[in-house]
């Protein structure tokens, strides 16, 4: 019962399938649904389906408040998918910050939370974290997405707010799902895709391709299930990063005029970050069913990736050759990289559908090799020194153990679903930076030049009841207990060493939801719920440097804490859904990631700073309907507005005397939109028009970022794309597509990708 009535909030749902999923729910049949003639008449217009094994139907607590869905068919036929991120492009308030093809650093934002907040939504892949809880930021904080390809995935939830108490406080901005599929016959697909952006900024012009090549195999002998993929990506990215400065260097012509996102000079003497990654992704998952009733199931993913950025000058000395004009920039905009990740999970959990069941997961994520190395700066021309640095994560890693069971009082499906669990946690960051004798020699270190290190510990106890009060009543309550603790805290910068304090906190979240269906196409879900979120080891001890801006830690942040509330109605029409939400977020304490030029300090400072309350509110409305006008067209789409205003903020200090309260919470957009229409006249065509628009963003407290455009700035945004996606047979596909089809040319603090061609072939045996 409680697993139906999740399901009928699934984003595009057809009525049919949803108002009887909520009669069901209220005990009886839908007396609209339709007769045989109208369901073979859908059934005839399907696109072909991929056989598979059901995995057990309890792998996570239910989740009472708003969910959308978005199923593995709809994006094959709609999204240029490249990567595994990609297939959420168009979930309703979701944006996910990739800035190029293989980025390594794509931060989901939601409604309330901006691309600077990694830490506060939460990613699995079926039941297996992979949100990188490591830090809260857009370097190493994002999840690891690569450990399953996009032909693996069956479906994608999106459960908004942090309103089950089985989630972490790191739930706040919401939690993504990502369910993979398990073949009962053996399958292989090959897919071959090929992408090329068009990029003109500057001086710097030129087109930028991607090319991937995708094996996923699976099948099932016996009780065992298997499911293994590799994905290789050779890829070229547009400028990451643009050099800037103040003045025009001596001897050189070539500077372009330019202001930053404070309005101040930023001149511009050329482009970084030209980034070519060769990337290698596999992964697998063994499913054994121990017994009809309880299954074993083990995931491994290795992901590698190695790199080299380039820097495009304008500058140009008298007598007309390229120049560097000694700018340290084009120094710490080249560099070379080598990664190697592994990660193992595994889970076991039974499906009896009786009065009791349990599942057990285990994982853990180890930076076996995470080294990046640059020059130390410049010389004459277009020289580098021949000493620099390496910067490291090696040895960074973390572990998560979660238990959890369930209790029927009246059997399955009866009108109590007892849920309660167990958590534990441990994050480890190591991150030095060595000085190199020869910075094209990762080997010749030779002394400490900077250092973070530390470790977060989290336990937590959960209790949850889903109690079905009546046919039309489903109340859920439950609350979770945690305890934190940072310790081992390390960070030496020049000749200075710190060994930092260890600290301690706990809270307890409470959460509640009513649902109320009123009708078989009509449901009301209120909810409430506190959350707190634990700082991570990379806010409180990670001392890094991002060209000439120092990101400096604060052992000393408070947890924050939130209390969220939304009111979600929803309506099944014919071939399609509406919901209105309606929600609020106050958080105390926030912790808010600020980047400012500091007194007595000449180069820019980030930091971490705890701001005293911000609030949340706003509006989301989302609407899906099939064969609008004509059959076979599809549109989607959602609007959301939210006032997120600083109310308090005492530590805030400016060195211009401005105030951080009442100004617009970073990160966070005013108004975001989404719009799809799909086509298909037939089986084996779909034509998708699809697009996105954000609202301006600030970056800072008090919102002094007023000049868009240029480098560091938070542009609005609308953003069009285009697919065909073609079922040539049972076997072979091929899709075409376009993203930013009007070039839109916009800044998310990188330049990001201007148009891009995307096409892709397909086989299946």
């Amino acid at each position: 019962m409680y697993s139906t009535l999740l399901r009928g909030v699934a984003f595009g749902l057809p009525l049919t399938l949803l108002a009887t999923s909520m009669a069901l729910a209220q005990g009886g049949p839908d007396a609209d649904a339709p007769d045989s003639s109208q369901q073979d008449r859908h059934v005839a217009s399907l696109d072909a389906v991929k056989v598979t094994a059901a995995m057990p139907a309890i792998p996570a607590p239910g989740y009472a408040a708003t969910l959308v869905s978005v199923p593995a068919e709809r994006i094959e036929a709609t999204v240029n998918a490249v990567d595994v991120e990609d297939a959420a492009k168009y979930l309703p308030s979701i944006f996910i910050r990739k800035r190029n093809y293989g980025d390594t650093q794509p931060v989901l934002a939601t409604r309330t939370w901006g691309v600077n907040s990694s830490a506060r939504t939460l990613v699995y892949i079926d039941d297996i974290p992979v949100s990188a809880l490591i830090a809260n930021n857009n370097t190493i904080g994002a999840p690891r997405w690569g450990m399953t390809s996009p032909e693996a995935i069956d479906h994608i939830d999106m459960l908004y707010g942090p309103f089950s108490a089985a989630y972490a406080g790191n739930a706040m901005g919401g939690v993504m799902r990502i369910v993979t599929r398990m073949p009962d016959h053996t399958e292989v697909t090959v897919r071959q895709t090929e992408a090329v952006q068009s990029f003109d900024l500057y001086g710097t012009h030129g087109n930028y391709s991607t090319s991937q090549t995708s094996l996923t195999a699976g099948g099932r002998a016996g009780n065992l299930g298997w499911f293994v993929g590799a994905d290789a990506t050779n890829s070229f990215s547009q400028p990451l990063s643009i050099i800037t400065g103040t003045t025009v260097p001596a001897g050189t012509s070539g500077t372009v005029p330019a202001l930053n996102k404070l309005g101040q000079v930023a001149n511009v003497y050329g482009a970084g970050g030209l980034l070519h990654t060769r990337m290698l992704d596999l992964h697998g998952e063994l499913a054994y069913d121990l017994s009809p009733q309880w299954r074993a199931t083990y995931l491994v993913g290795y992901w590698s990736n190695d790199g080299q950025s380039r820097t495009d000058t304008y500058l140009a000395d008298a007598s007309g050759k390229p120049t560097f004009g000694k700018v340290a920039g084009f120094a710490s905009n080249t560099y070379e990289l080598s990664a190697h990740h592994l990660m193992q999970a595994l889970s076991v959990k039974s499906d009896t559908r009786g009065d009791y069941d349990a599942s057990f997961v285990v994982t853990h994520y180890d930076f076996l090799k995470d080294n990046q190395w640059s020059p130390a700066g410049v010389t004459a021309g277009t020289g580098f020194t021949g000493n620099g640095r390496l910067a490291s994560y090696g040895g960074t890693q973390w572990s998560t153990v979660d238990a959890t069971g369930f209790w029927r009082p009246q059997g399955y499906g009866g009108a109590h679903e007892l849920s309660l669990g167990a958590h534990a946690d441990r994050y480890e960051l190591d991150n030095p930076t060595r000085n190199l004798a020869n910075w094209q020699d990762p080997s010749s270190v030779t002394t400490l030049y900077a250092a973070g290190s530390g470790k977060t510990t989290t336990q937590a106890l959960w209790l949850q009841d889903a109690w079905q009060l009546a046919p039309a009543w489903l109340l859920t309550l439950g609350g979770r207990y945690e305890w934190w603790k940072a310790s081992d805290g390390y960070n030496f910068s020049g000749k200075t060493a710190v060994h930092q304090p260890v600290e301690r906190a706990d809270a307890f979240s409470p959460k509640a939801t009513l649902q109320w269906n009123v009708a078989p196409d009509w449901r009301v879900t209120g909810s409430l719920a506190r959350a707190v979120r634990f700082p991570t080891v990379g806010e409180l001890y990670q001392l890094v440097s991002t060209g000439s801006t120092f990101s400096v830690p604060n052992p000393d942040l408070k947890p924050e804490t939130v209390r969220s509330g939304e009111l979600a109605i929803e309506h099944a029409i014919e071939q399609g859904t509406l919901r209105l939400s309606l929600f609020q977020e106050n958080t105390r304490q926030a912790l808010i990631s600020q980047t400012s030029t500091l007194p007595g300090v000449a180069a820019p400072v980030t930091y971490v700073m705890n701001v005293g309350e911000l609030r949340n509110r706003g509006v989301e409305l989302v609407a899906q309907k099939a064969d609008v006008v004509v059959r076979g067209l599809e549109l989607a789409g959602s609007i959301t507005f939210v006032d997120s205003t600083i109310l308090s903020n005492d530590a805030f200090v400016s060195a211009t005397g401005s105030t951080s309260v009442g100004k617009h919470a970073p990160y966070v957009p005013r108004w975001r939109a989404t719009a799809v229409a799909t086509y298909r006249p037939d089986a084996s065509w779909s034509f998708t028009l699809a697009g996105r628009y954000s609202g301006r963003q600030y970056s800072t407290l008090d919102n002094t970022d007023n000049t868009p455009h240029v480098f560091g700035a938070f542009d609005s945004f609308k953003v069009f794309d285009a697919r065909v996606h073609y079922q040539i047979n049972d076997h072979l596909a091929a899709s075409l597509g376009v993203d930013n089809f009007t070039n839109e040319k916009y800044y998310l603090y990188h330049p990001f990708p201007q148009r891009t061609y995307v096409a892709d072939l397909k086989l299946s045996l």
